[in-house]
């Protein structure tokens, strides 16, 4: 976002019940009784404005129609509040058809962009270029997992592996890359991912396949953005970060918003089935689970509305839609697109069903 493997089950069972059967319900079967909305709603993040939850994203939760929710700082008031917060989300989800837990995350890059107070204060440029970065690194990624932990959160959409081209250019100009040199992007990101998956917390690589040569002016969150950029260059430049990332173990990969002419002439990473499937999956092997950019991007407003967008991720291989225009609408215009577009064909159920089940693989190992 801007400055701004394995496949388990679940219960479908109620109280105590769910609990101790959800890990050895068959997958095929644990998904069986739900409906589209409900599979579909798994897979999508949700946000809300201001620091009081919304009944809607309650009943939504409740009603299994839901996988999750994004805070912002305007969320946020304290680590009290912000943790009373989350116990009335997972209070909700209780309700749930589906028990697997709430994927909960935050954007806690370091620096500028942080939605809790606390650590990791350094930007990952000043980590960049401290003089043991790799160890700095991983001190980010202790504090951050613990700031997450601490108040009951489980994802952190983070770290940032752009390899920044130029002195200010988009990345730069918020401190948001940790170098111009792949490797010690590579190194720093390795080390930040695994010292918060130590701590149970979902670390997250963005943006593949990297926004390190967008200029200041190139800014997904407000308009499309092509990267002409060679792909040997990609390769040998802007992937390396993801590399390490995939080897580290990192659980979730973002895709970029942006469009690689190299890759795909069409679509922007995050819809495009050649860099998701192709590049993503196929060539460097991830296995994980993968999440959009925020679906209300400038950067796709021309392939549709954020929900439009939403059925074309999913079409594109991505697992998690993040609706986070802080309006709970937008999650339930997204539900009820992917819903009615598994109800009428138009996104293949059994590999919609392989999605959801990564997914709730994830979740069920959280907590």
């Amino acid at each position: 976002m801007g400055a701004g493997a394995v496949i388990g089950g679940l219960g479908l069972l109620s109280g105590t019940a769910k609990a101790a059967t959800a890990r050895t319900t068959p997958p095929g079967a644990a998904i069986a009784g739900l409906t589209p909305a409900q599979k579909a709603g798994q897979r999508v993040i949700f946000s809300y404005p201001g620091t009081t939850v919304p009944q809607s994203l309650l009943d939504q939760i409740a009603a299994g129609e839901a996988g999750g929710v994004i805070f912002f700082g305007e969320n946020i008031t304290g680590d009290d509040q912000i943790a009373a917060v989350v116990a009335q989300l997972k209070d909700a989800n209780n309700a749930s058809p589906v028990q697997s837990p709430l994927l909960i995350m935050t954007d806690q890059e370091g620096g500028i962009v942080r939605r809790l107070p606390g650590a990791p204060v350094d930007s990952e440029k000043t980590i960049g270029a401290s003089s043991d970065p790799a160890a700095e690194a991983a001190d980010a990624g202790t504090g951050a997992g613990q700031n997450l932990a601490g108040v009951g959160m489980d994802v952190n959409l983070a770290p940032v592996l752009d390899v920044y081209r130029q002195a200010g250019n988009f990345d730069d100009e918020f401190g948001r890359s940790y170098s111009s040199d792949p490797d010690v992007c590579a190194e720093c990101g390795a080390a930040m991912i695994t010292a918060q998956q130590k701590l149970g917390i979902v670390a997250t690589a963005k943006h593949f396949p990297g926004l390190g040569a967008a200029t200041v002016d190139q800014n997904t969150d407000e308009a499309p953005v092509t990267l002409d950029v060679p792909l040997s260059d990609l390769r040998s430049i802007d992937e390396v970060p993801f590399t390490a990332a995939i080897a580290a173990g990192v659980r979730m990969v973002m895709a970029s918003w942006a469009t690689y002419p190299a890759l795909d002439a069409k679509y922007p990473s995050g819809l495009s089935s050649a860099i998701i499937q192709g590049e993503l999956r196929r060539r460097l092997g991830f296995r994980g689970v993968t999440i959009t950019d925020a679906l209300e991007a400038g950067a796709i407003a021309p392939f549709g509305t954020p929900a439009q967008c939403g059925v074309l991720a999913a079409q594109a291989g991505m697992d998690v839609l993040l609706a986070s225009n802080r309006d709970v609408s937008e999650g339930q215009d997204t539900v009820s697109a992917v819903a009615a577009a598994l109800r009428d064909g138009t996104l293949n159920p059994g590999l919609s069903d392989v999605a959801l089940l990564r997914v709730l693989a994830l979740r069920d190992s959280l907590g």
